[in-house]
């Protein structure tokens, strides 16, 4: 296992990881079996490509907040705040994934620790996480939070509240 040079931290994409980021992104897309052209174009003007994640941006309708999850030149994931819900609660106020390389070492647990607080400063209290049924791995981070179960949302995904 790679040891890391300093503990992982939620950051603003930036173009200090783009060989890890590149290579983290195409092994976890090949892992999931997951259409991975979307990286030719970025990995052609990387600079660009970032410029365009970093920020309070329009997505899914609602604004929203980009991080990567980095150490060094290491990325791990990347993680997602959506600052109100989306109208049909689709996918919560938080969405987060670590790329295959990085998965099953608590990186998860750790991106979520580090964005309530940014949530809770952005006034979102509490804050809707939605999970695939068959995610175990995000219902063991969910659980670490201590979400509370919502049922499901019209995508057939569980729902649970963290108090930030």
């Amino acid at each position: 296992m790679i040891e890391l040079p300093e503990p992982p931290v939620l950051t603003e994409p930036t173009v200090r990881v783009q060989t890890s980021y590149l290579v983290g992104e195409q092994a976890d897309m090949r892992h999931r079996g997951a259409d991975a052209t979307w990286l030719r174009e970025a990995s052609r003007d990387f600079a660009a490509y970032v410029a365009t994640r970093v920020g309070v941006q329009e997505r899914w309708g609602v604004p929203s907040e980009l991080f990567w999850f980095t150490s060094g030149e290491y990325y791990l994931g990347s993680l997602v705040i959506r600052h109100r819900l989306t109208e049909d609660e689709g996918g919560g106020h938080v969405g987060y994934h670590v790329v295959q390389p990085w998965q099953g070492q608590g990186h998860a647990t750790a991106m979520l620790g580090q964005a309530l607080p940014r949530c809770r400063d952005l006034g979102i209290d509490p804050v809707l996480l939605t999970v695939a049924p068959d995610n175990a791995a995000s219902m063991a981070v969910v659980g670490h939070h201590d979400g509370v179960p919502d049922g499901l949302n019209h995508e057939g995904e569980l729902r649970f509240w963290i108090t930030p």
